[in-house]
Formats: C-alpha cells, sequence, structure tokens
C-alpha cells in the first residue's frame, strides 16, 4: 500500500470549506482535471477517467458531522482516499487531503499523486474564495 498526503490553509470557516468540497455537483471543480464524477444512487457514483476514457464505481461519503468526505472504488479495492477539514482559531481551515492506494497499478506515483493533490487544494481554495467573496459582496 502507498500513501500520499497534502494539507493548505484556506481563508474560509471550516463550514464553508467543507460545503464546497462535499458539493457532488462541483467536484469537477476542484478534482483533478482528468476526473469527473457523476453520481449514481448515493453513495455510489462513477468517476469517469479521461485519459484512459475507463469509468470506474465508486463510492463517496460525505460526513459533515465530522467535516470530512470519504471516497474508494467500489468493486476492485484498488484505491480510497479523504478530505478533513479543521477550523483554525483565525477563521481559516487546514484541509488534508489523504490518498491510499492498494495496488500498485492504480498507483500514479509520489510526484504525479502530490502534484496532482496540491493543484485540487489549490482550485478548492479557488472555489471557496470565490464562494465567500460572492456571499460578501
Amino acid at each position: 500500500m502507498t500513501e500520499y498526503e497534502r494539507s493548505r490553509t484556506m481563508p474560509a470557516l471550516p463550514e464553508h470549506v467543507f460545503d464546497q468540497a462535499a458539493n457532488v455537483g462541483q467536484l469537477d471543480g476542484w478534482l483533478p482535471g482528468a476526473l469527473h464524477v457523476r453520481p449514481d444512487d448515493p453513495p455510489a457514483v462513477t468517476v469517469h477517467e479521461d485519459g484512459s476514457d475507463h469509468d470506474t464505481p465508486a463510492l463517496l461519503r460525505p460526513r459533515p458531522a465530522q467535516m470530512r468526505l470519504e471516497w474508494g472504488t467500489r468493486e476492485d479495492g484498488g484505491y480510497a482516499g479523504w478530505l478533513q477539514v479543521a477550523g483554525m482559531d483565525t477563521g481559516t481551515s487546514e484541509v488534508t487531503v489523504h490518498l491510499s492506494f492498494f495496488e500498485g497499478a492504480h498507483d500514479p506515483g509520489e510526484a504525479a499523486a502530490c502534484e496532482a493533490l496540491d493543484h485540487s487544494l489549490e482550485r478548492l481554495e479557488e472555489q471557496v474564495r470565490l464562494r465567500v467573496d460572492n456571499a460578501a459582496g
């Protein structure tokens, strides 16, 4: 098993960050660009990967009370991940994303995984910032 984890501080309350991250209709806005999530019968979703043009049955479970989003493959158990939002005293939030690959075939390698996680956190921060700015304006 291989695991990767990245964190980022975001300038918003944890509830705002979690609501944005867990919004199934807007996951494409912060996930890596080649991945697209289509809701099925919750918690079931289908993840489409542009590069391979492959659909993967997956699960997506938001846990609002814990401000945690969990996901993973539905049938083969190849990978799993979670996103955790934690509030900080300054009115900001720390967001941590963790990926676990149980089979080497699913593991993109450390450089690619960390780059994708960093980019996803940047994109999520942009979405959160736009939402907070629009709510204030």
